[in-house]
């Protein structure tokens, strides 16, 4: 239960605000409907009985009207949509009925509130979420491509594609159809764009993750095989406060346990939950085939280790030796590659808070 004598449920959305107050002492509600500018919440907040508390769901507005309510003096909680409780009956969906909802929710301490970023964090994590976004581009660019090439009976057969003589290949070919050859230099001038884009984005996240509040926890990341300074920046900037995990819960929360339906004496269990941030899933995904090879400390590696701290490093050490084994053991037991390497992501994870919570 909470002290506030006004509990405020907000309905955000990117045009419209629609606000509800409920009064514990006389159960008086208000509601109004707001246009979207952060002077005119807190504005109608003052009006309200006090004190009040306020909730709204997280969504694609971000953080800006939260920072604001706190800013004005209301507490405010930014509610995770997954975790509230609706009524399984009720037909009827309205912006006024949400923010009500919303806010009996919060009288009787029933929202479950997200970790909002700090601005630091929010603006490095905009930063390594369009470079990912460049990726996607990149990828389905040179699908577009080598496509196009097939349909028309070009195959290059000299090696690993996107490479040197790939490109000098790419180069060699002319369409003898006009629109054929537009609609191929057109697809080669967005590969070209997309890699630029995102050699642009590599450098700044690099510079950000040498000289910032999350290099310390880059660093001890990068002990870990298959994470690089991409990985362990991006890795560090979308979890953010590591301390709120254990090394358990951590799996749990980037969607990398299996679901489970359970009752009476029966049990099963069936993929991954795949809730929580999917990026640093994918990264974690990937890094974890790094740890298949067999484990010998190379340049690269000992020059991220060099960056480190001892503490780091041995820690680092015990995690590459631990997550080999592991893949050694599936191995051995044939399990199926993909599911032994999403068992490896779930424990790198681990490792990774590990690290990342190690003073």
């Amino acid at each position: 239960m909470i002290s506030e004598r006004t509990s405020v449920g907000l309905d955000v959305h990117a045009r419209s605000v629609v606000g509800a107050g409920l009064d514990a002492m006389t159960g008086e509600v208000f509601k109004q409907r707001l246009v979207p500018a952060n002077e005119a919440v807190v504005g109608w907040l003052r009006s309200l009985p006090g004190p009040v508390a306020v909730t709204y769901e997280a969504g694609p507005t971000g953080f800006g009207l939260y920072r604001a309510i706190t800013a004005a003096g209301f507490r405010c909680e930014v509610a995770a949509p997954s975790k509230l409780t609706r009524p399984a009956g009720d037909r009827v969906k309205t912006d006024a009925k949400d923010a009500l909802l919303l806010a009996q929710l919060l009288q009787v301490g029933q929202i479950v509130p997200v970790r909002v970023p700090s601005i630091t964090e929010e603006t490095a994590r905009d930063l390594v979420r369009a470079r990912e976004d460049v990726r996607s581009d990149l990828m389905r660019a040179r699908h577009r491509v080598s496509k196009l090439l097939l349909r028309h009976g070009h195959v290059y057969y000299g090696g690993d594609a996107w490479t040197g003589k790939h490109t000098v290949w790419l180069n060699s070919i002319r369409f003898d159809q006009r629109a054929t050859q537009a609609a191929f230099e057109a697809d080669r001038e967005a590969v070209d764009f997309a890699v630029v884009r995102r050699a642009r984005l590599d450098a700044a996240i690099a510079a950000m993750a040498a000289d910032s509040e999350f290099t310390a926890v880059t660093r001890r990341l990068c002990c870990l095989r298959g994470i690089s300074t991409l990985t362990g920046f991006a890795l560090a900037v979308e979890v953010g406060d590591w301390h709120r995990f254990t090394g358990a819960s951590i799996g749990a929360y980037l969607g990398l346990v299996p679901s489970e339906h359970s009752s009476g004496n029966s049990r099963r269990q069936g993929g991954i939950t795949k809730t929580g941030n999917t990026h640093a899933r994918r990264l974690l995904v990937e890094a974890a085939w790094h740890h298949k090879a067999k484990y010998k400390v190379g340049t690269v590696l000992q020059a991220r280790w060099d960056q480190a701290t001892p503490a780091a490093r041995a820690r680092g050490h015990a995690g590459n030796q631990r997550l080999h084994h592991q893949w050694v053991k599936y191995a051995a037991r044939r399990k199926k590659h993909t599911v032994a390497n999403t068992a490896i992501a779930r424990e790198l994870a681990g490792w990774c808070w590990s690290l990342a919570t190690l003073e």
